[in-house]
């Protein structure tokens, strides 16, 4: 075996090389071990550490974004799954419960078949709308108008039922205008139904950990979660954040501190960070 004091960056980086290389499913804990000549146990343990996941909860999201990748490409769902890895469809759904959100064959035709309530208010930043599907809270988004934040969601979800409904939505809606008027509320028991890569994972958990009216830069944020040389990776998951405050990508900024790449404009980023910044005052 090797010496167990291997640097932790480089051995996530190999583990993960190692098993977007195996084509035969996901690598088990004891072949990656053997691979790294290493104790599965302690690279469990290394691993999970560093990503917030196991090397298991990698594999499986590996798949589901290859996956993912070739419905959106045109492939079959039948096809899509075996090129991803999936050994029958019960894998494939197994492995997709809360990371998809919806339905497999639904996911690379815009939401189609899929059944999404939503509710619109109004807060500092102008109108909020909240959107969410049986399983949880899948959008959040900011505009000037309800026309705004109903395009940014049918734009999402294209294919999807949408449906306007203020009162099953008024506790999902009483909790985000909460959050907006003091960070400190306890949101953990908020459920989520979002689509997520193990890489955006450790983004949106690390920015989490930010505290309220903090703010770090993409580059601080990569040497965090221990992939120092991705900070423009880190910029994009911020990005694509689909429910805005809740996870706070507003407390991430440009390498000089400039407040740079809110996808709902730098003006409500800024209006953020000091209504963030007056209450831990």
């Amino acid at each position: 075996m090797k010496n167990q004091s291997v640097d932790q960056t480089e051995l996530v980086e190999q583990t993960c090389a190692l098993i977007e290389a195996y084509e035969e499913g996901t690598p088990t804990l004891a072949y990656l071990g053997d691979a790294l000549e290493m104790s599965p146990t302690h690279l469990q343990r290394v691993f999970k550490k560093a990503t917030g996941i196991s090397p298991r909860e990698y594999a499986e999201t590996h798949r589901l974004e290859i996956f993912k990748a070739n419905l959106k490409s045109g492939q079959s769902v039948t096809s899509s799954m075996y090129d991803a890895g999936f050994g029958g469809s019960s894998r494939l759904y197994e492995s997709s419960n809360g990371k998809l959100g919806m339905t497999p064959a639904s996911y690379g035709k815009g939401g189609k078949g899929a059944e999404i309530s939503y509710a619109i208010g109004n807060c500092s930043l102008g109108r909020v709308l909240v959107a969410a599907t049986a399983h949880g809270l899948c959008r959040v988004c900011f505009g000037s108008s309800v026309k705004e934040v109903e395009q940014e969601l049918a734009e999402e979800f294209p294919k999807a039922k949408l449906r306007r409904n203020e009162k099953n939505m008024a506790e999902i809606l009483s909790t985000v205008l909460a959050v907006l008027e003091s960070f400190d509320i306890k949101i953990k028991s908020l459920p989520f139904d979002i689509r997520i890569t193990a890489f955006q994972a450790k983004v949106w958990s690390y920015l989490r950990r930010i505290p309220a009216g903090m703010t770090q830069t993409y580059g601080e944020i990569a040497a965090a979660i221990g992939v120092p040389k991705s900070a423009r990776a880190v910029g994009k998951a911020c990005g694509s954040n689909p429910i805005g405050v809740i996870i706070p990508c507003h407390r991430a900024v440009g390498a000089t501190g400039d407040l740079t790449g809110y996808r709902w404009g730098i003006d409500r980023k800024k209006a953020l960070l000091e209504i963030e910044k007056s209450i831990s005052d």
